[in-house]
């Protein structure tokens, strides 16, 4: 849009402002008027379209299809590769040889759901064997790279040139591991540099509750965090709307499971092992693009450093696969998901039903790669990131004669169908729930305080949540589901100011209060005062981007008054777009705009720093 059209739109917006909505001493409540005159009428209902018998309607609009498929369509375009792959899936083409190759006769593989009828005798554009950077050496073999001394207290040092150090210097720097006084059973090693200069730290967990009541579609727990010992690092503080970082390891059943997969010896998992990179960052997260050797085990590693749960499998990983596959008829299948003849199949394979490390490893038993090779193709294992549900500055917790520091954030456990008939979790929400668990079952056992920890960092602080909630000015706090929690310390922290008394409203999207509203009646106000609840499965049956547009008085009185915020938390999915779309409306009707000067009306907003959305 040009300087020109930027004027005129702006002058467009400021004409159509109500003359009281500049004025900072009266705001709108937050009510809804079914008799409101600034509302839409409603639309008459559009005729039926009579179909031909022969068809059947599956979707006729972008909603209907992130319905059926959980995802938005911008969603599915960006997972398809855009050769048109999946038109031509599994047609024959002539002058080439096909056989049949019978399919590995076990549950794991049934559960992928490949449809491989004949594959190509002949296979062109297959993958290449990706490099191997990544080794685990015996003690004792001889090195041909320096250690850094950032990558972590039990790194090898560099004081002394490989090629001199003698077996019997190698050994006693390998038992150094016991040295570092790190318990990676509650933290990852420390080579492990989630955001530097930010080390993970293990945060006793004072208490955890479940927000959510019996029934709720997805369970949603609390956590108290006593982070009093938390070293002070640039004396950057936790802060309200802040997020932490949150280093969740691998469930320890899985990671079992895949190490039995591996055939790795139990006598070797726990026993220290060299690791030698040439490139990259791993097994660091956020560490320098350099080679390392250091000292760690294989457990370690494949608990706290490679995801092995929540990726899609790639073409490399299955091409390592393919290489060290005994069974000549599961080698056939990897290297034709790894061809471009299997392009279809692999693409069908890529976004279907969700699979894991040791579903894949379970479906092809002959492939047993090295552990060091397999960790080469593995994705790095990420932090998780979650939002404080309270204001850090005012949450102490008196005991034991001394004052502890707490901090509390919400988390909601995430779901997916398990290939042996049950379900499984994501990696952070999953052992969030863990910990909750058995921390409520020891409570239950009468066990005072449980040592259960949460390996967490700082150093999250200024995400937009916390960088633009620093003004007096009127608030709009939108959201659903877990997205809510951080408006909690929002809430708390503002009606301690006298500056900001009736200033702040929420909208708060649930399913059903009776189950899955969170945090009600913990805000430390009347919540029927500044908190509507708007619930989706029950009562109304409305979701909270129409509320938004019901509340569009509100809106446009808060984003044009002087430091207004509206800020809007939670999924991506159906409600970040849809509140996106309100918002939009609002404008359109309020502001007498176009669809398209609306949405520029909004992305102004956004730069200006008083449209803030954080969605997931």
């Amino acid at each position: 849009m040009s300087a020109a059209a930027d004027q005129i739109l702006a002058a467009s917006v400021a004409q159509s402002i109500p003359e009281d909505s500049r004025l900072s001493s009266i705001a709108p409540s937050l009510t809804y008027s079914e008799d409101s005159e600034d509302q839409d009428e409603p639309r008459a209902p559009e005729p039926h379209r009579k179909r031909r018998a022969s068809t059947r309607l599956i979707s006729q609009s972008a909603s209907d299809i992130q319905r059926i498929t959980g995802e938005s369509t911008q969603q599915l375009i960006k997972r398809c590769c855009g050769a048109g792959c999946c038109m031509n899936f599994q047609k024959k083409k002539q002058g080439i040889e096909y056989e049949e190759v019978p399919l590995p006769d076990n549950d794991a593989f049934r559960s992928l759901g490949l449809n491989i009828k004949e594959i190509p005798t002949h296979l062109t554009g297959i993958t290449d064997l990706p490099e191997q950077f990544i080794f685990l050496e015996k003690q004792g073999r001889r090195r041909s790279q320096t250690a850094s001394p950032a990558d972590s207290g039990i790194s090898l040092g560099n004081e002394t040139s490989s090629e001199n150090q003698s077996p019997e210097s190698l050994a006693h720097a390998v038992n150094r591991l016991e040295l570092e006084d790190l318990n990676t059973s509650i933290q990852p090693p420390s080579f492990v540099q989630p955001h530097p200069p930010y080390h993970v730290y293990p945060a006793k967990i004072q208490n955890t509750r479940e927000l959510t009541g019996l029934g709720a579609q997805k369970r949603t727990f609390h956590f108290d965090l006593d982070i009093t010992d938390y070293p002070n690092e640039d004396n950057l503080d936790f802060k309200v709307g802040g997020a932490i970082g949150v280093s969740a390891p691998n469930d320890t059943p899985l990671v079992e499971l895949v190490l039995d997969l591996l055939l790795v010896p139990r006598f070797l998992r726990d026993k220290p092992v060299l690791l030698r990179t040439t490139k990259g960052r791993w097994p660091t997260v956020w560490g320098d693009e350099q080679a390392r050797e250091l000292v760690t085990t294989r457990r370690a590693l494949l608990t706290w450093c490679s995801d092995i749960q929540s990726h899609p499998p790639t073409k490399p990983l299955l091409r390592v696969l393919a290489e060290h596959c005994h069974d000549p008829n599961e080698k056939k299948i990897l290297m034709f998901l790894c061809s471009g003849e299997g392009q279809g199949v692999f693409c069908d394979f890529r976004t279907g039903p969700h699979i894991s490390i040791s579903q894949i490893l379970s479906a092809f038993p002959s492939a047993k790669p090295p552990m060091d090779v397999l960790l080469t193709v593995l994705q790095p294992l990420m932090p998780r990131f979650y939002s404080l549900s309270n204001d850090p500055h005012e949450s102490y917790e008196f005991r034991d004669g001394k004052q502890h520091r707490i901090i509390e954030i919400a988390v909601t456990v995430h779901e997916t169908a398990d290939w042996r008939g049950g379900n499984r979790t994501g990696v952070g929400s999953g052992f969030f729930q863990r910990q909750a668990l058995s921390f409520l079952d020891l409570q239950s056992r009468s066990e005072k305080s449980p040592q259960l920890y949460i390996p967490m960092f700082k150093g999250l602080m200024a995400n937009p949540l916390a960088k633009q909630f620093v003004t007096d000015g009127p608030m709009l706090l939108i959201g659903a589901g877990v997205g809510i929690a951080p408006f909690r310390g929002f809430v708390q922290r503002r009606l301690k100011n006298a500056n900001c008394a009736n200033k702040v409203w929420v909208l708060q999207g649930i399913r059903d209060s009776l189950v899955d509203e969170l945090y009600s009646g913990e805000w430390g106000v009347h919540e029927d005062e500044v908190k509507r609840v708007i619930q989706s499965r029950s009562g109304e049956g409305r979701y909270v981007q129409e509320e938004v547009i019901n509340q569009a008085d509100l809106v446009w009185y808060i984003i044009n008054s002087i430091d207004g915020r509206v800020f809007v938390c939670g999924s991506s999915k159906g409600m970040g777009e849809g509140v996106e779309e309100a918002l939009i409306k609002v404008a359109m009707a309020k502001g007498n705009l176009e669809h398209d000067e609306a949405k520029k009306f909004w992305e102004l907003k956004k730069e200006v720093g008083q449209y803030i959305a954080e969605t997931w």
